[in-house]
């Protein structure tokens, strides 16, 4: 069942498009992820979801309710739609349990619904006394989230709330609050540039560019059949090569390789191969050349180079499976499964 429903959504500041032509369904206790570059549209896209902005065009409907139009749109504290920052934005005069409190409307049960959304956030009831400045980053968000959930919302934003805390934290915070919103079945749409984020978070994936919705769908359909060499290269480590297409087969500097049947092409264009599809074995007759081959334990950087139609064709990938190789050895390249043709 959608919950959140935007349509043709555009917004412009001046001769400025921050926003054209969106559309995006959300669906009930779903965890959508809207990532792109900076300028690319992340945050006025929330804005408007949480009514700090009006659209130009299109129109945003929750749970069937008319949020917003060209027109006129229901007024924020009235959406009943939870925010989390990116500084957790918690009221710095108020202990914990007051902060969460805030967001409770029926003050007969406000202490004992707080107290109950600090187990479901695990935060310690030692902690209900504390103020702000004297819990951790990460404590500090989970108040935040615990505040936002008092007020039962229909829908959750999250304006990158990770950003701030340490690479370790980060991800323990991120998977903490994917199961206290799996907990609570509320949908979700989170605001990152972090791509590691993004995808170990959603399950819808949104890229947005220049204002546009260039592809959506689920983090693992985005990665195995990006929409264009920009989005492979966003989503993971990529080997883009130019090719020559011919239905099923794209012949290009790693040999004549397999195409699915659904990309079938013809003509010249480009074609994506993630690196966990390479094997490089050593072979004296190889016609790739190893340039350098840096070995970091568990994984390995290589490098490797050869001659191609009168060009020099150069590849870098880590590899875990690849070791003891040497510079100005002769491999030979396999390649595992299909390969995708991009655009761009």
């Amino acid at each position: 069942m959608t919950v959140l429903r935007i349509a043709n959504l555009g917004k412009t500041y001046g001769t400025a498009t921050a926003l054209a032509g969106v559309s995006l369904d959300v669906a009930m206790g779903s965890r959508t992820v809207i990532v792109g570059p900076s300028g690319s549209g992340k945050t006025t896209l929330l804005r408007l979801i949480a009514g700090f902005e009006a659209p130009d065009t299109g129109r945003i409907e929750l749970n069937g309710e008319l949020l917003a139009d060209a027109e006129a749109g229901v007024p924020a504290y009235r959406r009943n739609i939870g925010l989390v920052m990116q500084e957790g934005a918690l009221f710095p005069h108020l202990s914990v349990l007051d902060n969460i409190c805030f967001g409770i409307r029926s003050e007969a049960d406000a202490n004992k619904r707080a107290l109950a959304l600090m187990d479901m956030t695990e935060l310690d009831r030692g902690m209900a006394q504390r103020q702000p400045h004297q819990l951790s980053g990460g404590q500090q968000q989970r108040v935040a989230l615990a505040r936002a959930l008092a007020r039962q919302p229909r829908l959750m934003l999250l304006d990158e709330p990770f950003s701030a805390l340490d690479a370790g934290l980060r991800e323990q915070m991120r998977d903490a609050t994917a199961n206290i919103l799996a907990q609570a079945g509320v949908a979700t749409v989170l605001v990152t540039h972090d791509r590691d984020e993004a995808m170990g978070f959603a399950d819808q994936l949104v890229i947005l560019r220049d204002g546009r919705l260039v592809q959506a769908g689920s983090p693992k359909s985005l990665y195995r059949r990006p929409v264009d060499a920009t989005t492979a290269a966003f989503l993971g480590a990529a080997i883009i090569l130019p090719a020559d297409f011919s239905v099923r087969t794209a012949e290009c500097a790693l040999g004549a390789l397999l195409v699915p049947e659904t990309d079938a092409a013809e003509g010249a264009g480009k074609v994506l191969i993630r690196p966990e599809q390479l094997n490089i074995v050593a072979a004296p007759e190889g016609e790739w050349h190893v340039v350098s081959a840096l070995d970091r334990g568990n994984k390995s950087a290589v490098t490797i180079e050869r001659v191609y139609r009168g060009d020099r064709v150069v590849i870098s990938f880590d590899d875990v499976s690849v070791h003891g190789l040497e510079v100005g050895q002769a491999v030979q390249v396999e390649i595992a499964g299909t390969v995708r043709p991009l655009k761009g």
